[in-house]
């Protein structure tokens, strides 16, 4: 099996470049399509994003074609305006080692029109060639990436039509999932010999199901899905996980994305590792080795940044452990939902938290709009007449929003997740317990614990109650008016040389199956 970009015999300076990218393993279809594409096929392919289509076809673009200058080589076809500059921006990253420029038309681009690869809808597309102002008398290769969005959003007669303007000899790629009659008719009008991939339909029986797996999560997200992990690894860890693995496309990425978390108090290491809440994970097979000898894998929710790109890499990332979710562009969702079908998943969208706050601002917005078109203030600029001279009317409007919104006392309320965990870490008679990540393996005594934590926080020893040693975490029993006086001061410190966790317990009845023969008490 081809394991690398090298083993597909692509130029090296695209397998330099798509590594500089952190993309060092063709995907199930990159396999099979990036050598027919090469020699030149026409394609048929029943796949969406996330199967890894950019570069399949992007790296023929860049191998097949050369830089021309003043018109198109390429040209890519998509959905919407967004897609287009998604696409180029990507693209553009490696086209940057071949000299090829990368445009869209529909952005912010200059002079789009004369870039060697042009990523646009169809319409806009007829509309700037029935100007004018682009020539497809240069285009030797056809991608129509995503057809049935396209089918969806604009119909396909503009795309059949686009056909007809390209060379007879040109050649054409059209991706689509599903591979619907009306895409499948424009194939086969205008795409003599193409190859299919998947070959044909699969028309599966009962017995060749794959078996049930039980259910996958999937949260939609912007372009920057690093952005939606904190808010995903805190309502994980607020419920009933102790640890996130988390899978990354590259060791690049994963180093990104710990940085991201850690300014935002989520310590990542490596999988495995006992004291840190976020394990980081490239490679599946040795994450899901660690996590199978974890102290407790139902408690480790796994997670995949990018889209699963076969059911091999699905099942190696997910087969194992808690609650499971994937993060996903709105383009990928149609190829996710396929490969967890193939995979024998059930799918579940997992909706964005609520916001408390934005939901109250909302409100506030919506009222003040109101006020603002539908009541007489005149009456009311009087009053405002003597303070325009010293404040602006921004300032004013805040200073009224302030007199009228009733505000907290300082201190009267926590947030419902704190409470929730604090609930839950209820130990015995009324104590609140406490996860430490320090344990037996840092040589560690409950006095030295004690000690640590009341010196760190200012709180009274006599506050602690029982200390339980684990192998590689502790377990504190503190008075619930000190947990959180505990948890600030302590969390992030330094024990025995370690950088210390400190939360609420969030499953420790699961966790002392194998270690309460070896803990020690206070």
């Amino acid at each position: 099996m081809t394991q690398s970009f090298d083993d597909l015999e692509l130029p090296s300076e695209l397998t330099e470049a798509l590594s500089a990218e952190g993309f060092e393993e063709p995907t199930e279809f990159q396999r099979t399509a990036i050598p027919l594409l090469r020699r030149g096929n026409n394609l048929l392919g029943a796949v969406g994003p996330g199967a890894g289509t950019l570069l399949t076809y992007g790296t023929a673009i860049l191998e097949r074609t050369k830089p021309q200058g003043g018109r198109p080589g390429a040209l890519v076809l998509v959905a919407t305006d967004a897609s287009a500059t998604s696409l180029a921006e990507s693209l553009a990253r490696i086209a940057a080692t071949t000299g090829h420029s990368i445009g869209a038309l529909g952005g912010a681009w200059l002079l789009p029109e004369r870039c060697d690869v042009l990523f646009a809808t169809p319409s806009e597309v007829k509309s700037a060639v029935d100007g004018s102002s682009l020539t497809l008398e240069g285009v030797e290769i056809l991608v129509v990436d995503g057809a049935s969005a396209i089918e969806t959003i604009s119909g396909l007669d503009t795309v059949g039509a686009l056909f007809e303007y390209v060379a007879a000899g040109a050649q054409r790629v059209v991706l689509s999932q599903p591979v619907t009659d009306s895409v499948g008719s424009i194939a086969t009008a205008h795409m003599p010999k193409a190859v299919r991939i998947p070959p044909s339909p699969a028309v599966e029986s009962t017995a060749s199901k794959p078996p049930d797996r039980g259910e996958l999560r999937y949260r939609i997200t912007g372009e920057d899905k690093v952005e939606a992990l904190a808010p995903l690894v805190s309502e994980l860890l607020d419920d009933d996980a102790r640890h996130v693995l988390l899978f990354c496309r590259s060791a690049d990425r994963a180093a990104d994305v710990g940085d991201f978390l850690t300014l935002h108090g989520f310590m990542a290491g490596g999988p495995g590792d006992e004291t840190a809440p976020i394990w980081l994970a490239v490679d599946a097979l040795p994450a899901r080795e660690a996590l199978n000898e974890s102290e407790s894998p139902a408690v480790v929710a796994t997670v995949s940044l990018d889209c699963p790109a076969d059911p091999d890499s699905m099942d190696r990332r997910h087969g194992a452990g808690g609650q499971a979710t994937v993060l996903l562009l709105p383009r990928e969702v149609p190829h996710f939902r396929d490969t967890a079908r193939r995979t024998g998943y059930r799918v579940r969208p997992l909706p964005p938290p609520e916001s408390v706050v934005e939901d109250r601002i909302s409100v506030i917005r919506d009222r003040l709009e109101e006020a603002a078109t539908s009541g007489d203030l005149a009456p009311l600029y009087v009053v405002l007449e003597p303070l325009l001279d010293r404040f602006s009317p921004q300032e004013l409007a805040a200073a009224a929003l302030a007199l009228l919104i009733p505000q907290a006392p300082a201190g009267a309320t926590v947030s419902p997740s704190t409470a929730a965990r604090a609930e839950r870490a209820t130990g015995t008679d009324g104590w609140t317990r406490l996860f430490v990540s320090i344990g037996e393996m840092e040589g560690i005594k409950p006095s030295d614990l004690l000690g640590a934590l009341a010196g760190e926080s200012g709180v009274d020893g006599s506050s602690f109650g029982k200390i339980e040693i684990r192998d590689t975490y502790s377990l504190v029993e503190v008075r619930p008016s000190e947990a959180e006086k505990v948890i600030k001061a302590v969390n992030g410190s330094s024990i025995r040389g370690r950088s210390a966790r400190v939360d609420y317990d969030r499953g420790s009845t699961r966790g002392k199956d194998r270690h309460n023969s070896r803990g020690k008490s206070r």
